[in-house]
Formats: structure tokens, sequence, C-alpha cells
């Protein structure tokens, strides 16, 4: 019942996070509609939200109502990549400054980021976001939500990278 509570209190910094970085993207989207910026292929938006939404809460539920034990070693691996996770998006996040969005906002004539994380990996949040979802649920073993949310995960990924890159690269 410990780790239990330890785990929600995690999930709880997670979901405190993640409000204060919609507010950035909100206060960035803000900015780069001001630059004349403007959204691309937002229909897969919404599933996004609700993707990671449902996330938090299936872990929660999993970890409460479908326990399984819990295993040190798993923790502590499983701890390690989610902080990679967390890592890469932050390196993402300052990286891109005023230009990083949930959403898909590309400012016209403005040059590619291609300096810091990124001449090295051309999506590192998408990669820290992986991490991220296939990780903390093992943090106390819902396998169940890693690997369901992994999969819909990739999908998802699959679908914006395409509307990204055509976004950052019209033909």
């Amino acid at each position: 019942m410990v780790t239990q509570l330890l785990f929600s209190a995690l999930i709880a910094l997670l979901i405190i996070q993640r409000l204060f970085e919609l507010r950035l993207s909100k206060k960035n989207e803000k900015k780069i509609r001001e630059k004349g910026g403007k959204e691309f292929d937002a229909g897969h938006y919404p599933w996004m939200v609700f993707l990671h939404s449902s996330w938090f809460v299936c872990m929660l539920v999993e970890v409460w109502l479908l326990p399984t034990p819990f295993v040190w070693w798993v923790c502590i691996v499983s701890l390690v990549f989610s902080f990679l996770g967390q890592f890469f998006r932050y390196l993402a996040i300052r990286t891109l400054g005023w230009r990083w969005s949930t959403r898909i906002m590309i400012v016209p004539n403005t040059p590619l980021v291609t300096t810091g994380i990124y001449q090295y990996i051309r999506h590192p949040n998408y990669l820290g976001v992986i991490l991220e979802i296939a990780f903390v649920p093992l943090i106390h073993g819902a396998w169940r939500t890693a690997l369901l949310f992994s999969f819909a995960n990739g999908i998802l990924l699959w679908i914006r990278i395409k509307a990204e890159e055509k976004a950052l690269y019209p033909s």
C-alpha cells in the first residue's frame, strides 16, 4: 500500500507538470500566432489529449485495482528510463523555446531549429514521450497500461509525425 501511495503521488506530480506545460504551450501558441504562425492538421489533437489523460487514469486504476507484485529492480530501471524521457522532452522544450507547443504550429519563413538536441535527434520530444508512456506505468508494475498505451501512442505518433513532417517540409 505504501508503494501504491508513493506511485499515486508521483502521478499527481506528473499531472501538475503537464498542466504547467499546457500553460506554457498556450503562451507559446499566442506568440506563434502573433508572428503569423498557424496550426496544421489539428484533427488528431483531441485524440492526443484523450490518450494522455486516460493514460494517467489507467495507470492508477491498474495499480490500485489490478495490482501486480512490486519489484524494486523493475521500479529502478523504469525510473531511469522515465527520467530519460523527461530529459529528452525538456531538452526539446528548452531548445525550441517560444516555438514549442503541444500543437503542430509553424511560423512561415522561420528556419528550422537544428541546434541543441535537434542536431542529434529529429523528434526528441516524441522519444521522451515514448519512454514515459512505456516506463512510468512499469514503475509500479502496470504492464497492461504500458503495453496498451505504447501501442496506441505508436499509432498516434505515426499520424502526428507524418503531419508534422508535411508542415515542416511542404512539397
